[in-house]
């Protein structure tokens, strides 16, 4: 359980081939995606069906679910279960109106009659994929909604797969969270078929969308790869992954508390504690394997904690350990040191940083305000998690007049005959030459 990684005494090249990390084959997966993804297109909602009969043992009534299923699943929520969705929709919100917010609209004037614009512009339509296998992430509802309403998209279709336990419907949490964002489109259809549904659209049933988001498995994020360019999609994301930084000061009781709280997501989720401290690597393993038994889910958590993507890695002193961290780029990053606030500064690579004690990776995953949809694999190192910014797109608008152009225009054709485009430097050219003869 957790094995030991002895970075103590050695200067890796590169720390990111050392580090656990889970296997996570999406080019294997394609294999069985692209045939369902091409059917959909091809037979529209009977492939659905199909589909649904197939991978979730029923065929919903509707695909569509309708608004009286939406509203009843709402009026049915335990009170204080919505009062703590609330909480999360409300904090998810605010951090996305003010934090996230840009302006719409900027502009620069470079020289007399050259202007350039930048507009923020939305994407149209977008569909929301929302696991519901092991976890029906309700949760996920409102970190994909939120901030693409705030975004100003004008159309959201959700995606989530059906439950044979509610008749076909999806998980009536999803769907009272759904009531509690006024969202009405939703779809019992899951994996594969729902990402190829939403990217080609599907005759009498759902209109195609832009872009499509949120999480899922190795099929749902093989499906978004093979479909990128017919639709937008967020990013590949792979299993949960949490990175502690911690040192001696920690509680190592927590640290394990937290490191067990992602594993419970997936067998092959991950879970990395980095540390300088001997002492405390050893008290944390204890822990783990303590608080194990009181877990309903101890089975996956063993198998995730016990995996080849999970462990302790062992450092000579704190730079050391930064150098990890940074090279691992988690998903969820936890800063347990003397200094967190501090040490959190100087982190370069993570999806999201958890700073201090009282700030777990669960607090995020609902109610802390901020997105839990965040890059995993590694590539926090070049990605962001899913904000109000994800759902827009930049558009540069260019006016400039007759004046503008002419005072650039020699150098413009002199830029594009070195590129040997002369038919770029003739509708430069053609302007100059009926400006000068309309003089």
């Amino acid at each position: 359980m957790l094995r030991l990684i002895d970075l103590r005494g050695q200067r890796p090249h590169d720390y990111s081939a050392v580090v656990p990390r889970a296997g996570f084959d999406v080019a294997a997966a394609l294999a069985t995606v692209v045939p369902i993804c091409e059917d959909v297109r091809a037979r529209g909602l009977a492939a659905l069906r199909d589909y649904s009969a197939r991978f979730d043992k029923v065929v919903p009534e509707h695909l569509r679910v309708p608004r009286e299923a939406i509203d009843a699943a709402l009026a049915g929520l335990d009170p204080a279960l919505r009062q703590a969705i609330e909480v999360s929709i409300q904090r998810r919100r605010t951090v996305a109106r003010t934090c996230e917010a840009e302006p719409a609209w900027r502009e620069a004037t470079l020289a007399p009659g050259a202007r350039i614009g930048y507009r923020i512009q939305p994407v149209r339509r977008v569909g929301l994929y929302v696991p519901g296998g092991l976890a029906p992430l309700a949760s996920s509802v409102l970190m994909n909604v939120i901030p693409a309403q705030e975004a100003g998209v004008e159309q959201i279709a959700v995606a989530t797969p059906p439950q044979a336990e509610f008749g076909g419907l999806p998980h009536p949490v999803t769907l009272a969270v759904c009531a509690l964002l006024d969202v009405d489109e939703v779809y019992a259809v899951g994996g594969a078929q729902a990402i190829a549904m939403l990217a080609y659209g599907v005759p009498q049933v759902c209109p195609r969308v832009d872009m499509v988001t949120g999480p899922g498995n190795i099929y749902v994020v093989a499906a978004k790869r093979y479909l990128r360019g017919v639709v937008g999609i967020d990013a590949e994301a792979g299993p949960s992954e949490i990175c502690v930084w911690a040192d001696d000061s920690a509680d190592p009781a927590w640290v394990a508390a937290d490191l067990i709280s992602q594993a419970e997501h997936d067998p092959l989720s991950a879970s990395v504690l980095v540390t300088d401290s001997p002492e405390l690597a050893e008290a944390v393993r204890a822990q783990v394997v303590a608080q194990l038994p009181s877990n309903p889910l101890e089975q996956r958590l063993a198998q995730s904690l016990g995996g080849s993507q999970s462990g302790i890695v062992l450092t000579d002193d704190a730079a050391q350990a930064l150098e990890v961290v940074d090279a691992y780029a988690a998903e969820h990053l936890e800063v347990q040191t003397r200094d967190a606030a501090a040490d959190a500064r100087r982190v370069h690579n993570a999806g999201a940083i958890f700073v201090g004690p009282y700030s777990p990776v669960p607090l995020g995953d609902y109610s802390a305000g901020s997105t839990h949809v965040l890059p995993t694999g590694g590539a926090a190192r070049f990605s962001s998690g899913l904000t109000r910014r994800s759902f827009c797109r930049d558009v540069h608008v260019i006016e400039y007049d007759a004046e503008g152009l002419a005072a650039i225009a020699d150098g413009i054709i002199d830029f594009a005959n070195a590129e040997r485009l002369p038919g770029h430097a003739h509708a430069i050219a053609l302007r100059q030459t009926s400006k000068e003869a309309s003089r």
